[in-house]
């Protein structure tokens, strides 16, 4: 193995993963990273953040100038890299056994020779703790355990012959086609590996994702797509605690180079929410009702109705940011950072994306506990004292707060959503607060957001610049898709911030509060957001196009990172939940529009 190969493209990557922890496996074989046992643990392998010294899982085929593929076994999470030569074909398929596992992950590599006599090398170095622990290898049996002071002892069996070389363990085989070699690294303690208990786990484990994406209901003409995001959220939610992840990933870079390098590992109300209300559309209602138990922990732990913007998926609240500064960053994208000091922002929007969720799990999913409405209510309350408050808004900006328009609409949609759901529900509610706010909420907005000599709606308050998140406003109903100045306010941040169907999130050069240096690319999820409101607002041939545009960003496994820099190459953490709910939102809506169904109003 070449130890100075280059770092892989952030989109070159598929994902595994058991919703205990995922790992990125590049087109050439190569697993860059995985956290074990859980998504926010330390890394045992980072090579994609610096150098195959920070641990890395190869395999790679004696195959001259092989063409890469890598396709996932249909309706499924398994994944299959494949080297096509011109006299051999080679191929991995990679998994982590799901359904009825519990406790530690296992992660299962199935080496096949498809055609030919294929000669093949194995290294697989773990690092533990991000790189910081010195790692031992030592042999056991026929076994290799990986071994470091405080960290969990992993076993590396193996249906072929194991050595151990400057601490990776390392194989040389040759398989006449049709032969295989399997391969599994999980907890010390489990020492199954032949080719029957590895093909019985991917059987077991295929059948699980076929049987869960089957249970979808969309139908529509994007059903690859649809589906493959829907596998991608799953994956991201914790099956111990019910949370859903923002992304798999930190890290990975936002601009080539660049210092936003974010930890995503973690359960953001906003994003978390957003996927709700992409489950629901799919019909996953166990999915939504699972995290709606998992908020509402974190609403009753709440004081004075105060809720976290982010928390690890156990529900822990501190996520005190540190940078890993022997990590040489992708693409010497650096600092690179675990944690997210984000944690402890005031971002007012939180508290209506999560009502909305609440009011829709209410609509399709279970009823509200009694309980659990007294400390909504709180939340409402809250709010409707909050709501004049300037925040740090939806981007997580870190310069001075200011009074967002998409915070401040955002608080209309909180006690919007909670009017109707204590009317829905006769639940207790103070409606005439509640309205009177939803009432001054409403004015405000209309009021000292709307720049009559722009003609369009601004970002904040007394500025002019426009952004991304604006494009909510119809979305959660705030605005008619068809008003005329939500039209010119369309068009303007088509002309200011839209390339190729690609959405900034805003200017940086107009947004003093983002107080970072450099730019950063387009943010896939908005250009999904504008999409939409092309199709709502009656631009339906437009809104094909567009998505159709984005549909041709996707990696070749049709996963999506967090942004796009300016050729649609992939920025960011990935797979991103946000844009994955986003492509869903959009495909169900321009469904309905190309097959000119009737759209109903959606409360």
């Amino acid at each position: 193995m070449d130890e100075a190969h280059m770092q892989r493209p952030i989109e070159a990557h598929g994902i595994i993963g058991d919703m205990q922890t995922a790992a990125l496996i590049a087109d050439d074989g190569c697993i860059d990273f995985l956290c074990w046992p859980n998504f926010d643990s330390p890394t045992i392998f980072a090579s994609l953040l610096d150098s195959p010294k920070a641990g890395a899982f190869e395999i790679a085929p004696d195959i001259p100038s092989p063409r890469h593929q890598q396709i996932y076994l249909p309706d499924s999470n398994i994944l299959q890299t494949r080297w096509l030569g011109e006299t051999a074909i080679a191929e991995v398929t990679d998994f982590m056994p799901v359904g009825n596992h519990q406790g530690s992950p296992r992660l299962i590599r199935q080496v096949n020779a498809v055609r030919g006599e294929i000669r093949f090398t194995m290294r697989c170095a773990v690092r533990h703790d991000y790189g910081r622990a010195e790692t031992r290898a030592e042999a056991d049996g026929a076994d290799v355990c990986f071994r470091a002071e405080g960290q969990p002892t992993l076993r590396l069996a193996a249906t072929c012959s194991l050595t151990i070389e400057d601490g990776a363990a390392l194989a040389e085989f040759v398989l006449a086609e049709g032969e295989s070699v399997q391969l599994l690294l999980s907890d010390a303690s489990d020492r199954r590996m032949n080719a029957d208990d590895a093909q019985h786990c991917q059987q077991e484990t295929l059948s699980f994702w076929r049987d869960w994406v089957h249970r979808s209901n969309y139908r529509g003409r994007w059903r690859e797509a649809v589906e493959r995001s829907a596998l991608a959220l799953k994956l991201l939610t914790s099956r111990k605690h019910g949370a859903i992840l923002a992304a798999a990933t930190f890290g990975l870079p936002e601009a080539p180079g660049g210092s936003r390098n974010w930890d995503y590992r973690y359960t953001w109300v906003r994003d978390a929410s957003f996927t709700v209300y992409a489950f629901m559309r799919l019909g996953y209602v166990d999915e939504a009702n699972d995290f709606m138990r998992w908020v509402g922990k974190r609403v009753s732990e709440c004081k004075r109705g105060e809720l976290r913007i982010v928390y690890r998926a156990d529900g822990e609240r501190e996520l005190t940011e540190e940078s890993l500064p022997h990590f040489a960053g992708h693409g010497g994208a650096t600092p690179v950072l675990i944690g997210n000091d984000a944690y402890g922002q005031v971002q007012l929007d939180i508290y209506g994306e999560l009502l909305d969720a609440i009011y829709l799990a209410n609509k399709y999913g279970e009823a509200v506990p009694h309980d659990e409405w007294q400390h909504i209510t709180r939340l409402v309350d809250h709010v409707c004292e909050r709501w004049q408050q300037p925040d740090v808004g939806i981007w997580e900006m870190r310069g001075e707060a200011q009074h967002f328009l998409h915070s401040r609409v955002m608080c209309w949609v909180a006690v919007d959503r909670a009017i109707r759901l204590a009317s829905k529900r006769s639940l207790p509610a103070p409606f005439r607060q509640w309205d009177e706010t939803r009432r001054a909420i409403h004015e405000d907005i209309w009021s000292n957001f709307w720049n009559e000599e722009r003609g369009h709606f601004v970002q904040r308050l007394g500025s002019t610049a426009l952004d991304g998140a604006m494009l909510m406003m119809p979305l959660v109903r705030f605005v008619s898709a068809t008003d005329p100045r939500w039209l010119a306010t369309l068009d303007a941040i088509g002309a200011s911030l839209v390339r190729d169907g690609m959405v900034k999130r805003y200017l940086p050069s107009e947004t003093p509060s983002d107080t970072l240096e450099g730019e950063e690319g387009a943010f896939a999820a908005c250009s999904f957001w504008y999409v939409e409101c092309l199709a709502r607002a009656g631009r339906v041939a437009e809104a094909h196009l567009e998505f159709e545009k984005l549909l041709s960003y996707a990696n070749q496994l049709g996963l999506y990172a967090e942004e796009f820099d300016g050729r649609a190459h992939h920025l960011g953490n990935m797979p991103q939940a946000l844009t994955h709910l986003a492509l869903i939102s959009a495909a169900t809506f321009l469904d309905r529009k190309l097959d000119k169904r009737a759209t109903l109003w959606q409360p």
